[in-house]
């Protein structure tokens, strides 16, 4: 069972890619059936513009996720981890979201394009909650007190310290045996 987390991961890449392409495949076809067959009132300019850009993005995925092979059918290599945190997350968010668009645009109009607004705003909101996030973790590293007053930070205080001070208990002292 060498390498048996690679094939794992290679499998899963496999199946998602698969399923995406698939996807996106059957609903740019739709879109494109309904726009020129059917003469259904929309516009090629925003298909262009907010869905094209995500095939590019689907492109990228594919390239570093897809599993290669050796000659004989060995795995050569599982491709990065296509389920990752960080940017990876943020491009299949952006690719779902404009498929999901596409198909709100295929059954209302072209109205359904100002969904996509909402990823610039996801975009402004993870950039303001990541600022933030790294302002606090900074807020603490004075070296004194969390006050910066000088005194010594002991950290956060249980609910039994919390009530023992209230009642104005002193600390027990530690009896050696």
């Amino acid at each position: 069972m060498a390498k048996k987390a690679a094939k794992t991961l290679a499998t899963r890449n496999g199946a998602v890619l698969n399923r995406t392409h698939l996807i996106t495949v059957s609903l740019h076809i739709l879109y494109l059936l309904l726009h020129f067959i059917f003469q259904r009132p929309r516009s090629l300019k925003p298909y262009f513009f907010l869905a094209v850009p995500t095939l590019a993005i689907e492109f990228y995925l594919d390239r570093v996720g897809r599993p290669t092979f050796n000659e004989d059918g060995s795995l050569r290599s599982a491709g990065e981890d296509l389920s990752a945190t960080g940017l990876t997350e943020y491009m299949w968010d952006v690719l779902y979201w404009t498929e999901g668009c596409i198909a709100a645009v295929c059954i209302f109009n072209d109205r359904a394009w100002w969904l996509w607004v909402v990823v610039p705003l996801y975009s402004v909101y993870l950039v303001y909650t990541t600022v933030m996030g790294v302002k606090k973790g900074f807020s603490g590293m004075g070296g004194a007190g969390a006050g910066g007053d000088g005194e010594d930070y002991e950290g956060p205080k249980s609910k039994t310290q919390l009530k023992k001070e209230k009642r104005g208990d002193k600390p027990r002292p530690k009896m050696m045996r």
